[in-house]
């Protein structure tokens, strides 16, 4: 047998933006579309090539068995097109995927999951799906239950469970059927703390077990624990490709050329899902101040629609230095007991002077539900340069050693005379 598990050729993946596929036509849609004709070709209709999206172009590689290989890249680089067309969920426009062995997929919430089964039927058809027997199934089952922690809910259909319920019984099922090729996309960030270490600790062992683990996330630490290897995606190609530390550096060198404000005026195409759309994000010098510098701090400005009446809402943002480790967390409760509402919010906080070392940083902001389920994230979609002063530091205008750099509070006292050590 090959030792290739994943191999991929030229593959690319085209969308039409704003029409509908279908592999019909209704009698009312063909009237509709007769009427709509002529008034597309006015001069403000868009063009064939304006609707055109390529999500993937030209991406090719191989993955080796027993290799756990991270999917780097912002949002909308191609990841989750990628890890699609790899789990035979979408088709590729051009290319071909070669794959050997059982493909076990966690794109996202509850993949393969059919709402009005139970818990423990869906555990049965997952299997099923995967090639695996019953006996097979049965052998695992209490070890998924066991780690899902869904034991009181086993046979209650799956549409009743809460968003972190579902990931925990999904995820489990994924990694416990022991498929050859396990695809996951960042799905873990739905899970509380707690549980996203479980999952990891979960897939280093299946990759020490010596199956093969394409792993998307925007989490460079965990990337760094568990990959050796790792592919950046930019706009849909290749950008870089080879040892995870590599891999990441050119990722974090992409990030710190980014503005440090970014703005989309028109909600249609600004980032987003049906819970949040991003109006702008922006980090700026405090007022009278005309640069970040290690002494001034920095002001967060994140504005948003939030969509979604009746949670409990909150956003919170991580703070990324350039070679992926993230300086702190910090996060604000915008609504409790359920009291969030449909329109536009404006959050804002200040990171505090003489706290981070001169340097490039990146802003990831995640907004949730409850403090523990992502609603939507978006990562390093600003960064801003901390410039080096010698404010209240001397002449050093150095770059300190340190990942961050405070002014601490220092004092000292005096006494002439000198205490010697008497000789015994």
């Amino acid at each position: 047998m090959t030792d290739v598990a994943i191999r991929v050729r030229g593959l690319s993946k085209r969308y039409q933006i704003g029409e509908k596929r279908a592999d019909y036509k209704t009698l009312r849609e063909s009237l509709v579309a007769a009427v709509r004709a002529p008034f597309r070709r006015n001069g403000h209709a868009s063009t064939s090539a304006d609707r055109t999206l390529w999500a993937l172009k030209g991406v090719s590689f191989d993955v080796q068995h027993g290799e756990i290989v991270g999917v780097i890249g912002r949002n909308g680089a191609g990841k989750s097109t990628l890890l699609k067309i790899l789990s035979r969920i979408t088709d590729p426009t051009e290319g071909e995927v070669e794959i050997s062995g059982r493909v076990g997929s966690l794109l996202e919430v509850g993949t393969g999951f059919h709402l009005e089964l139970t818990g423990r039927e869906n555990i049965f058809l997952n299997g099923a799906i995967l090639g695996m027997k019953r006996a097979e199934i049965a052998a695992k089952f209490d070890e998924i239950i066991a780690f899902a922690g869904t034991e009181k809910f086993l046979d209650t259909p799956v549409k009743y469970y809460s968003s972190g319920m579902y990931m925990r019984l999904a995820f489990a099922v994924a990694a416990h059927l022991e498929p050859e090729i396990l695809v996951i996309d960042e799905v873990l960030a739905v899970g509380d703390a707690e549980f996203q270490k479980k999952c990891l600790g979960k897939m280093g062992d299946v990759a020490r077990a010596g199956r093969t683990v394409l792993f998307v996330s925007h989490n460079m630490a965990a990337v760094k624990v568990l990959c050796r290897k790792a592919i950046l995606l930019n706009d849909g190609v290749i950008a870089s490709s080879g040892d995870v530390t590599d891999v990441i550096e050119d990722y974090s060198l992409t990030v710190a050329l980014r503005a440090n404000a970014r703005e989309w005026p028109d909600p249609a195409t600004a980032p987003g899902n049906g819970n949040i759309r991003l109006s702008f994000i922006r980090i700026l010098p405090p007022e009278n101040e005309a640069n970040i510098t290690i002494d001034s701090g920095a002001v967060i400005e994140i504005g948003f629609d939030n969509l979604r009446e009746n949670t409990n809402l909150d956003c919170t943002v991580y703070l990324t230095s350039r070679d992926g480790v993230i300086m702190f967390e910090s996060g604000h409760m915008i609504s409790s007991d359920r009291d969030s509402r449909r329109g536009f919010y404006k959050v804002t906080g200040r990171i505090p002077g003489d706290l981070l070392n001169a340097g490039w940083y990146s802003l990831d902001v995640i907004f949730g539900e409850d403090q523990r389920y992502v609603l939507f994230r978006i990562d390093g979609v600003v960064s801003f340069e901390v410039e080096n002063t010698a404010t209240g530091r001397g002449s050093n205008m150095s770059v300190a050693p340190g990942v961050i750099r405070p002014l601490l509070s220092w004092r000292h006292s005096f006494k002439e005379e000198c205490a010697l050590v008497k000789e015994s």
